[in-house]
This record gives C-alpha cells, sequence and structure tokens, in this order.
C-alpha cells in the first residue's frame, strides 16, 4: 500500500524526469478536478493509496469528510480524465527540464512538509538540495509590497545579502518590488535564494523578472511551483503561493507593506497555521507603505526587528524548536577528528568564508572577544556566523565561550 510516508522506490522511465512512481500518482490525484491539498489528505486518510482512490466507488468517496455526493462524482471521474493529462504535464516538463517531486519523497523540503495543506507534488527547476544539514532548513523568507519605495528596496537588499551571507537561504516570491530586492541581493551576495512563483514555469511572472530567473538557476538555486507548467498567473493563484513561501521558511520577514498587502497573508499563515515567526521592519511612522509592518508589531504578530542580527536571534529559537532531535541532531557532523582535533571536511562544507574561519579558530573553547583578537572579525559578524553554526550542530555554547561539536 503507498502512502505519503512510504514512497515507493523510484522507477525510472524513458524521460529525463524518471519521475518515481509515487510521484506519478500524486500528480495524478492534484491534477484531478475537485481535489485540493485538504481533500486529498482526507482521500488518502481514508483510502491509504492513490490506488485504492481509484478503486473506491463513488459512494465510498461521498464517505470521506466534507465530500459530499457531488463533489464525489466529479472526483470519480476526475480520476479516469487525469491518466492522460499526468502524460502530456510530464512530457512538458521535460522539455523545461522540471522535474517533479512528490509529498513523502527525501527530497521534499522538511519544512514545507510540517504545514496541514503541503502540496502533493512541486514542480522544480534548478537545484534543490538535500543535505546532512537539510539542504535549505535554514531558510527565511523577505516579502512586501510591489510598490516599493527606494526605502523598502534598499533594507531589502540590505536584509538579504547579509542573512544570505550568514548561509540562510533567501526565499521569496519573485514578484516586483521587494522580493526582486531580496532575490537580486542574495544573488549578489553568491547565497542561495529560492523562488516560489504563483504560475506555471512556462508562463515566468512577472515577465521583466525572466533574465532574473535564469541567474538564479545558473546560480545552482531554484523555482519551486505547485502549479503544472503551462498554468497562466491569475490573482487567486498568489495568495494560495503564499503558504509554501511560509512553509518552505524558519521565519518570515515583511518589509514595507502597506495594510492590504499579500505580505501580511503570509505573516499570518506563518504565526497562525504553520507555527512559524513573523517579523517586521518599521518604516516612517506616517508612511502608508509601512502600514501594514506598525500593524503587525503593534498588535504583536510580527516582532521589531532593526538588524540582520535580530532576525538571526529570532529564528534561533524556532530552529532548535523545529530541529531538536530531527534535522539538526542529523546535523550533528562529527566534525572534529577524535585523534588531533583538526575539522573535517563535512563539517565545513556549505559554510561561508567567515564561518569556516570561525570553526577553525575553534581548536580550543574560545570567547567572543577572543575570537575577535584572533581572526580579526567583527563582534557582530561573530555572533551572527556563530548562531547560524549552533543551529547546524558545529559549535555550542560552553557558558561565555564557544566550541565545537
Amino acid at each position: 500500500m503507498l502512502t505519503l510516508d512510504e514512497p515507493k522506490e523510484t522507477r525510472h522511465n524513458k524521460s529525463v524526469n524518471s519521475t518515481s512512481e509515487h510521484a506519478r500518482q500524486l500528480l495524478r490525484l492534484r491534477l484531478t478536478d475537485g481535489v485540493g491539498p485538504i481533500i486529498a489528505r482526507r482521500l488518502l486518510d481514508r483510502f491509504g493509496s492513490v490506488e485504492d482512490i481509484l478503486r473506491a466507488s463513488q459512494r465510498d468517496l461521498a464517505t470521506v469528510e466534507r465530500v459530499g455526493a457531488s463533489t464525489a462524482a466529479r472526483i470519480f471521474k476526475g480520476l479516469r480524465d487525469a491518466e492522460a493529462v499526468v502524460e502530456q504535464t510530464l512530457e512538458r516538463c521535460d522539455a523545461l527540464d522540471v522535474r517533479l517531486i512528490g509529498f513523502g519523497e527525501p527530497s521534499y523540503p522538511h519544512l514545507l512538509a510540517a504545514i496541514p495543506d503541503a502540496p502533493l507534488v512541486l514542480f522544480v527547476q534548478g537545484e534543490l538540495p538535500v543535505r546532512a544539514d537539510g539542504g535549505d532548513a535554514y531558510a527565511v523568507a523577505i516579502v512586501g509590497s510591489r510598490s516599493a519605495t527606494a526605502y523598502g528596496i534598499e533594507q531589502a537588499e540590505r536584509f538579504s545579502a547579509a542573512l544570505a551571507q550568514a548561509g540562510l537561504t533567501i526565499v521569496s516570491g519573485g514578484a516586483r518590488g521587494i522580493d526582486t530586492a531580496a532575490h537580486r541581493a542574495a544573488l549578489r551576495a553568491q547565497g542561495r535564494t529560492i523562488v516560489v512563483l504563483g504560475a506555471g514555469h512556462a508562463q515566468p511572472y512577472p515577465p521583466e523578472n525572466k533574465e532574473l530567473f535564469a541567474q538564479a538557476l545558473a546560480a545552482g538555486s531554484c523555482l519551486i511551483s505547485e502549479q503544472p507548467p503551462d498554468v497562466a498567473p491569475s490573482p487567486e493563484l498568489f495568495p494560495v503561493r503564499n503558504r509554501i513561501i511560509s512553509g518552505l521558511s524558519l521565519g518570515v520577514l515583511i518589509i514595507e507593506a502597506p495594510s492590504d498587502s499579500g505580505a501580511l497573508i503570509t505573516a499570518r499563515l506563518a504565526v497562525d497555521e504553520h507555527g512559524r515567526d513573523a517579523m517586521a521592519l518599521p518604516g516612517r511612522v506616517d508612511s502608508k507603505a509601512s502600514d501594514g509592518c506598525h500593524q503587525l508589531i503593534r498588535k504583536g504578530e510580527a516582532a521589531l526587528v532593526m538588524s540582520p542580527a535580530d532576525v538571526i536571534e529570532e529564528l534561533e529559537g524556532a530552529a532548535r524548536h523545529l530541529y531538536q532531535g530531527t534535522l539538526a541532531g542529523r546535523a550533528g557532523l562529527a566534525n572534529v577528528d577524535a585523534a588531533d582535533g583538526t575539522v573535517r571536511p563535512v563539517a565545513l562544507a556549505g559554510l561561508t568564508p567567515t564561518q569556516r574561519q570561525l570553526v577553525e579558530a575553534l581548536a580550543s573553547p574560545r570567547s567572543v572577544d577572543e575570537l575577535v583578537r584572533l581572526t580579526g572579525l567583527e563582534a557582530g559578524q561573530i555572533q551572527s556566523d556563530a548562531t547560524v553554526l549552533e543551529l547546524r550542530r558545529v559549535i555550542r555554547r560552553a557558558g561565555p565561550r564557544l566550541e565545537r561539536c
């Protein structure tokens, strides 16, 4: 029996995608008329697998919670109609170098899998790494207004570049304004960024960002969508897309959002439904462009942040909560050779130059002041890098000192 937690072994076909049978079946369910993420979960909980859903009668389908007779009829017919559409969709994926990842597969992002309405399938273009530390597990979303002011653009670039240099993956929606500034700054800082599209990969939106998306792919980052490749952008898809931005991230940073901004939806999803942190950057008190940020801060729905170090401090507790004994535990990298105290290469994989310098300087436990003198780095930089290294279980705090794990 196929379940979400037990994907079948990948069965390679003749396509470039070599899509697993597990992902194929979930795609068929995804393409079925009348089935969204919540209904899909209920069907799978009730019947156990897509194969068993296919064997179910229309009457059986109607017994599923919130699936009445009319919806059951649509699903029963839609499952049969979707079979041919699956092959057409996979052919389009091949043409665009897009691969399909099904919920429950090892390469499906762990953070995203934890949200209640996680997509059944992801269409991924570019690199979505699966590493011992969870790949993009240490990610922060940066979102805000499409009609950003010069202040908003400047701050989005400042925060994104600093957080990317600290080793965090920057997640955003590829939209005009704050999203674009965050993606560009992360790439300039030679960091990773994930673009969550609101449409299919064959319909890049906004069109003027086509070059930015190509640059992200060339730099080893990725574009993700839950929509099949030829789905065109439409207003109702963007709020749905926001849950993926939140779901991929440890926390969401809102930079310059008016009171009716879609960024506020992302922030509230992060807190209310995903158990993630929301942070907001204040603007001028009389700036309509920052009204939404001020509302979140005033109501206690988002933490006030003024620097990238504030963001890292906010994320530290969330990361430990989410990964204690799970992803962070797996990242206990056995990183120091017991014989001579040298750092194994696995401990340094994926770290920034300053993070590597810090790990190498910790041949013995040292305080921040000692590390400043030894490395020449600023105390703020050391604190920022130390937090990321702690999350990755490369170093730990021992009283006032830092030491290797």
